[in-house]
């Protein structure tokens, strides 16, 4: 008897990769061999794209290389730029996402090379632009011109200025670059292997990328911190006179009528997330300087009911949810400021499987009839 398929191709090896590692029993991850917490606050954004994308960590001369195809590669092309307002005022945030990425690729110098050369300049590019498209997306659709980019400034920086419209704290930076470092890329997951697919055939980078967005679009991926941000906020919003209590009043009750909580479990770890615990301490902090940690101590609550109700520990999403609510990023472009932190992890992907590609072409379990006689429809 032949064996069952794995639903969800749980536990099947999908390819080989130099790219990050995961131990799921220990809670560890890990980009080529370097622990994410080795590399969260200490190695910026910049640094750990360079290292994912082109194998190594970059020396000082490089990384400065780096910075400055960064600082080259933000400039939207022209038919992103004039079909902005359209998108803005049509599409959701991911959606957005999709069609500025696709759009891009008509005025990429490399669109139609996937040479290792070409490939990493292409990478470099992404890796600029996505935060650029994000804050432009945020600033059409409410009629304002987005704030130029400091040349000096590095990703995170840019970005929450663009974003806020006010230069951010040098903490706030901080914080929201080691949140890019922490996203940065997460062995085969949806997105990375929707690219992956994609890349196989030797379609090109920005449609592997394409793919990859509208795989992160889905709520079971990328929505999940911002439906945990919704959550909060409708709890908080209903006027319960103790928002904390209510929240963990809330979860205990949607528990036990069998209903999933967003931001909890991970098909891969089997204890704590390495990720949600740095993202657990920077939401504290965050909750302190604003004057009000209401969030933070909701979420503290809600971990602890589903810890002792169902003994789930959160994943990533749940604790980025209220770190970037502190950062000032408006709720519905979480999964956007996912997409700019995951384009290092996803380009380097499209890197790796050009590099030694074959076709991804997996078999399937047929379920249908058998020995149907079709009758012609004249004869019906």
């Amino acid at each position: 008897m032949a064996e069952r398929p794995s639903k969800g191709l749980a536990d099947v090896v999908a390819a080989s990769t130099a790219l990050s590692d995961i131990d799921g029993r220990a809670g560890r991850l890990f980009y080529r061999g370097y622990d994410i917490n080795q590399l969260a606050g200490s190695a910026t954004f910049e640094e750990t794209a360079y290292l994912l994308q082109r194998g190594s960590p970059p020396g000082r001369g490089e990384l400065a290389g780096y910075r400055g195809e960064i600082a080259a590669g933000r400039a939207l092309g022209k038919l992103v730029t004039a079909s902005l307002p359209e998108i803005a005022r049509s599409q959701e945030p991911m959606e957005a996402m999709r069609s500025l990425v696709s759009l891009a690729s008509a005025d990429d110098p490399d669109k139609d090379s996937n040479e290792p050369g070409p490939n990493r300049r292409k990478a470099a590019r992404l890796t600029a632009q996505q935060p650029v498209l994000v804050a432009a997306y945020d600033a059409a659709r409410q009629g304002r011109e987005s704030s130029p980019a400091d040349p000096e400034s590095g990703v995170a920086a840019n970005f929450l200025l663009q974003i806020t419209g006010t230069p951010p704290s040098e903490r706030e930076t901080q914080i929201l670059d080691a949140c890019l470092v922490l996203h940065a890329d997460h062995t085969m997951n949806a997105s990375t292997f929707a690219a992956r697919v994609c890349a196989a055939t030797l379609s090109d980078m920005h449609s592997a990328v394409v793919a990859a967005l509208g795989t992160l679009k889905g709520p079971l991926h990328g929505g999940a911190n911002e439906q945990v941000m919704r959550g909060l906020e409708a709890v908080r919003n209903s006027g319960e006179s103790d928002p904390v209590g209510a929240a963990g009043a809330q979860v205990e009750a949607r528990l036990r009528q069998g209903e999933k909580i967003m931001g909890f479990g991970h098909r891969v770890y089997k204890t704590e997330d390495p990720r949600a615990a740095h993202l657990r301490q920077m939401s504290a902090e965050l909750g302190g300087v604003s004057g009000d940690d209401t969030y933070f101590r909701m979420s503290r609550k809600m971990e602890e009911v589903v810890f002792a109700e169902k003994g789930l520990y959160p994943n990533v999403d749940f604790y980025a949810a209220t770190v970037y609510h502190y950062l000032g990023i408006p709720t519905d472009l979480f999964t956007a400021v996912f997409s700019v932190s995951r384009m290092a992890g996803w380009t380097a992907h499209v890197m790796e499987q050009h590099a030694d590609n074959r076709l991804i072409r997996p078999d399937s379990e047929y379920i249908g009839e058998h020995g149907l006689t079709w009758t012609p429809l004249d004869q019906r």
